[in-house]
């Protein structure tokens, strides 16, 4: 079987620090094997000795070095044409050797010259050891990266001939392409990570140095099993559990609350799905005490801006709305559940209910706003909407310049983006501009008209047309790379968040503005601690954390296992889907691990907490779609928790969010699977 990774477009290159971490990140994937009398670590010398040990280290079973030669084209020495393995084993690539034209006797002299210097490391690695006896036995073979694979091919070829029970490969970084080819020749593959496009080895690290000679044979005597353990040591997930502080339900103590948030302004709280009741419902309650005990006035949502605009009418006592349900009926669009749900809607009408009772007492009002762009022909209307009221002349201007959107559908900015970059319709993106300069050239003038209420609408429609361009510029740039509208769209988060703290803080002598955030882990988490950043995406919680330092506070949510809500496809039903158990070398088994059913850990608080969770990790994002037969794949990659977040809350079993409108097929659920045993 394989236990692949990244097959999604993403490029995680420099994710370890060097080829111990690799190893440890590869002894996180290989639990399986750990303890096990009859399995050995065969390391590929040199690169993969200090990988192989970590791992042989971490797994108590016997390590030994397996030595393979490259067989260099004549003249251009570093392209292989084959290899030559401990036992004498020759692999060549018959294709490449006719391609190159090299003859029998040009081979002949390069496996000659390559069989001395492997003769040569024999020696000098074992200090007169003899190999380990692989008989029979599960041999792991470790090396530090795979290209072409030509070096492993040889090494298992010659492996085979002694007569291994199981030959398992375990690599920091190939390409997908390698790994899949090598799942047919041996028992087991594990690829910790897959870049695409997979350009060199050493790109996956940040230091890939030459291994020395003398650095081989000095791991080779360092013992990997028989050495007592000492009484002190805990594992990983026993020093989190240590540490951990019970949070009931996912919500920390009100002191942990206090000591974590301080003074800080802005407070990011995340969610690993778009779909699990716990992850709102906590994040609710912390909410709550924001508002109530440390003064914050603004929601800012993972959601449209029109959309939650309306919600926020609804919920200061405004509008025309006269239920929670009624208020959030704006979301219409794709994953409506994700805001149309029981928390949600409990939620805002505590907000207004709130809000009311402190309008006369001097407490500023909490609103609740959108950061998204998602809605670009939802805006362009509210944006002619408010100036059909304020300035009818400029509302015939706004119909004008938006007109030019009029071929795409009215409720597709993809549609309009296709063809606006593959010149099938017209880029707006001037017009877009252009009104938004137009708003901007007579917002003094609006604003003058009928006090606040005057400059909280003005405010809405301005930031409606920056979402009108900014979500333009979006859909074009959805056709052009994944990164780039990746980067868009978190940009115009970032944009928005600042834009409401200027707002609200308008009429403030000191700035005293406090926004609590609500996104998704992969927008919350800082991107420069996730394998995302070497491919040069970046998320909002970064982004506030550079423009905002210690006023900034970002928190995660995981789950190990349960059942969320989510689509098979984009657009598609919600349904109620079963959460497979979290994959061996993540962060949700190990926080799994320390028996506990829910709680906060924060190296922050607890500085002992540090060390396990700076260790590179899988991390898995469920979005608004759940592929569970593509797990690994499509929702996992390589993070250090400790540095993308302030702290985690790990509710360890959670449940499907409950949409308002209940389909018959999420009431039917998910029968659950037999994973992994398929049975």
């Amino acid at each position: 079987m394989t236990r692949a990774a990244d097959a999604t477009r993403r490029s995680p290159r420099r994710v370890f620090r060097d080829r111990a971490e690799a190893g440890r990140v590869l002894a996180n994937l290989l639990g399986a094997y750990r303890d096990r009398h009859d399995v050995i670590v065969l390391g590929l010398a040199r690169g993969g000795i200090p990988v192989a040990w970590e791992v042989a280290a971490a797994l108590h079973a016997p390590l030994d070095a397996f030595i393979v030669r490259k067989l260099g084209a004549p003249g251009h020495e570093e392209f292989a044409v084959g290899a030559l393995a401990s036992g004498g084993r020759v692999v060549v690539n018959d294709d490449v050797v006719r391609g190159l034209r090299i003859t029998p006797q040009e081979l002949r002299a390069v496996a000659e010259r390559e069989g001395r210097e492997l003769i040569r490391r024999e020696a000098a690695y074992r200090d007169g050891r003899p190999p380990v006896d692989v008989a029979g036995k599960t041999v792991i073979l470790v090396d530090d990266g795979l290209a072409t694979g030509a070096s492993m091919s040889a090494a298992v070829q010659a492996l085979r001939e002694a007569e291994p029970a199981h030959i398992v490969i375990a690599v920091p970084a190939a390409p997908e392409s390698t790994c899949r080819e090598f799942a047919g020749q041996v028992d087991d593959v594990v690829c910790a990570s897959m870049p695409t496009p997979f350009l060199a080895v050493g790109e996956s690290f940040w230091d890939f140095r030459q291994v020395t000679d003398d650095e081989v044979r000095g791991l080779l005597a360092t013992p990997t099993t028989g050495a007592p353990r000492k009484a002190a040591a805990r594992t990983p997930a026993e020093v989190i559990g240590r540490v951990a502080i019970d949070a009931p339900g996912g919500v920390p103590p009100r002191e942990t609350l206090q000591e974590l948030i301080g003074d800080a302004r802005i407070v990011l709280i995340g969610e690993s799905s778009h779909g699990t009741h716990e992850f709102y419902e906590a994040r609710v309650e912390i909410t709550k005490w924001l508002i109530e005990e440390k003064g914050f006035c603004a929601v800012a949502a993972e959601a449209d801006w029109p959309d939650a605009y309306r919600v926020n009418r609804y919920v200061r006592g405004l509008g025309e709305d006269t239920s929670a349900d009624e208020a959030l009926s704006g979301f219409e669009r794709f994953p409506a559940w994700m805001w149309r749900n029981t928390v949600v809607r409990d939620f805002v009408e505590w907000l207004r209910t709130r809000n009311r009772l402190h309008e006369n007492n001097g407490q500023r009002q909490a609103g609740f706003y959108g950061l998204d762009l998602y809605s670009l022909h939802r805006s362009m209307e509210e944006v002619i909407g408010y100036l059909d009221k304020v300035d009818p002349r400029a509302a015939a201007r706004a119909r004008q310049r938006y007109g030019c959107f009029d071929h795409a559908s009215a409720d597709d900015g993809q549609a309009y983006g296709f063809s606006a970059a593959f010149g099938a319709g017209p880029s707006c993106e001037q017009e877009a501009i252009d009104q938004l300069v137009d708003l901007q050239r007579n917002q003094l003038a609006y604003a003058r008209r009928d006090g606040l209420l005057a400059e909280d609408e003005l405010f809405y429609a301005h930031q409606n047309a920056q979402t009108v361009h900014n979500a333009e510029v979006y859909y074009r740039a959805m056709f052009s790379g994944r990164v780039t509208s990746w980067n868009l769209r978190d940009k115009h988060m970032a944009q928005t968040l600042d834009a409401l703290l200027q707002h609200l803080d308008r009429h403030q002598d000191v700035p005293s503005t406090r926004i609590v955030v609500w996104a998704h882990n992969s927008h919350v988490g800082d991107a420069r601690a996730t394998e995302v950043w070497a491919d040069g995406q970046l998320t909002l919680g970064q982004l506030v954390r550079q423009r905002r330092g210690d006023e900034a506070r970002l928190i995660g949510f995981s789950t190990y296992s349960g059942t969320v809500t989510a689509a098979g496809d984009w657009g598609g039903i919600a349904e109620r889907k079963v959460v497979r158990p979290a994959l061996n070398g993540s962060i949700e088994e190990l926080l799994h691990e320390t028996g506990r059913s829910a709680f906060l850990v924060s190296a922050q608080i607890s500085p002992g907490a540090a060390e396990p969770l700076s260790a590179v990790r899988l991390g898995r994002a469920i979005g608004v779609i759940y592929r569970p037969e593509t797990e690994r794949q499509s929702h996992y990659f390589h993070v250090r928790p400790a540095d993308q977040f302030d702290a985690m809350i790990h509710i360890d079993r959670t449940r499907a969010l409950e949409p308002l409108e209940v389909t018959s097929l999420w009431i039917a659920g998910e029968t659950p699977e037999t994973y992994p045993s398929g049975l």
